[in-house]
């Protein structure tokens, strides 16, 4: 007998714990109530800590710890936690659970939307020049191809994750610059799903990668809902497509998707962790964590769209109302239109007659008690994801907040702009 036992037993375990986490339906505002009950005995380390707990009305940031996990994702991860298994085996059945999940030819779950990126990025290169890359990324890259195309607009603060590989952008701006770039040493093309700007769309970057034979990769980290964008963009032709575990799915926040072709995804499995010597090896993703994602995308693929919208702008409506008498406050709810595409509430107002700035008003909101975070694009010039790059607007994002924190956020709004309204 082999170490796994009897293999298609201990597969079928892994599968009838993996189909269990399907729960009945649920929306994050019904079940999110049982996100803040502590378990019996349970230590709260953050209070031990002296760790200052926040309302996130800003959104899936990572600086905030992503999203919260609704119960039933809760209750996976810690029934996981009580058995080991085999890491390769439960690697391998949650990926191929995944795919059919989410209508893909194959899946693996990532520590994390950015360890997605990285491990596409290997995938290609070790698809390109052989398994002997692996050991060679990203020190001894004599003789190895390592060029990925981008757009210049697609120039990012996650570029890092791909130069972890040891790999070379070769920019380009228009449509010919891009048939022109292809060179032996094309490793990947790679597409940033939410970029603002870039004059190449998703449909011609799939098309001249293919005409090359290069595999085409989509960073859509924060681009959940709608949900069908989980599989829409491997059904449009993209090779692998990343996405964040615990952004809009709601799963653990050090964990991730990548979704693709199986040879991709195979290449991108042996040079991640449990393997030795391998650029992934320090992107372990626990047990708990794959599990986790299971369990996520069986709530999300549970949820609609349109309830989620719905209840999103009664979350914003219930704000703007308790502001509306402010002088010369005007709301309005915007949904951005790729990442994070929920309804956000903008308040804007004449700072002659309210005296304080927006950043001022995050200012005290962030000390106040309880502690509110509002979205970073507050007071910002510097919006994004679609939002408007103005700075006197106030941003509230009203999605990760839990049953009731709509009603503590329009009261501390209401005070700190009243205090600072003159007659």
């Amino acid at each position: 007998m082999s170490r796994f036992g009897t293999r298609r037993n201990f597969f079928e375990r892994i599968n009838m714990a993996l189909t269990g986490f399907v729960f009945t339906r649920a929306l994050p505002f019904q079940e999110a109530a049982a996100t803040r009950q502590p378990l019996t005995g349970a230590v709260d380390y953050y209070d031990k800590l002296g760790v200052t707990k926040t309302i996130n009305a800003a959104g899936t940031y990572t600086y905030l710890t992503g999203s919260t996990m609704p119960p039933s994702v809760q209750a996976a991860v810690a029934l996981a936690a009580k058995h080991p298994v085999y890491l390769e085996d439960l690697q391998k059945a949650a990926g191929e659970y995944l795919a059919r999940q989410l209508r893909c030819e194959a899946a693996m779950v990532t520590a994390g939307a950015a360890s997605a990126i990285t491990l596409a990025t290997a995938a290609c290169m070790t698809v390109a020049n052989g398994s002997t890359a692996s050991h060679a990324m990203p020190t001894d890259m004599i003789g190895l191809k390592n060029e990925v195309i981008v757009q210049r607009a697609h120039r990012y603060d996650y570029d890092h994750a791909l130069r972890n590989c040891g790999i070379r952008f070769v920019d380009v701006e228009t449509l010919q610059e891009y048939e022109s770039a292809f060179t032996p040493n094309t490793v990947m093309c790679h597409f940033f799903n939410a970029s603002e700007a870039g004059k190449i769309s998703r449909e011609d970057w799939i098309r001249v990668a293919q005409a090359h034979g290069v595999p085409c990769f989509n960073d859509a980290a924060a681009d959940v809902p709608p949900i069908s964008n989980l599989w829409n963009y491997t059904h449009m032709g993209f090779d692998l497509v990343a996405f964040s575990g615990g952004k809009g799915i709601r799963g653990p926040q050090n964990a991730g998707l990548l979704l693709g072709r199986k040879n991709l995804i195979g290449a991108a499995t042996k040079n991640n962790s449990p393997f030795d010597d391998v650029l992934g090896r320090g992107m372990k993703v626990a047990k708990e964590q794959i599990v986790g994602m299971v369990a996520a995308v069986d709530w999300f693929l549970t949820q609609s769209d349109e309830e989620f919208e719905a209840e999103f702008r009664r979350r914003a409506d219930r704000i703007a109302a308790a502001l509306k008498d402010i002088p010369t406050l005007k709301s309005e709810i915007f949904i951005p239109p790729i990442a994070n595409n929920v309804p956000h509430l903008l308040i804007r107002y004449d700072q002659q007659r309210v005296k304080i700035s927006p950043k001022e008003v995050a200012k005290q909101m962030h000390a106040g008690t309880p502690s509110i975070e509002l979205n970073p694009a507050t007071g910002s010039t510097g919006g994004s994801a679609g939002i408007p790059n103005d700075a006197n607007k106030i941003v509230v994002g009203v999605w990760m907040l839990e049953p009731g924190e709509d009603v503590i956020v329009a009261r501390r709004l209401r005070e700190v702009l009243t205090k600072a309204t003159t007659g």
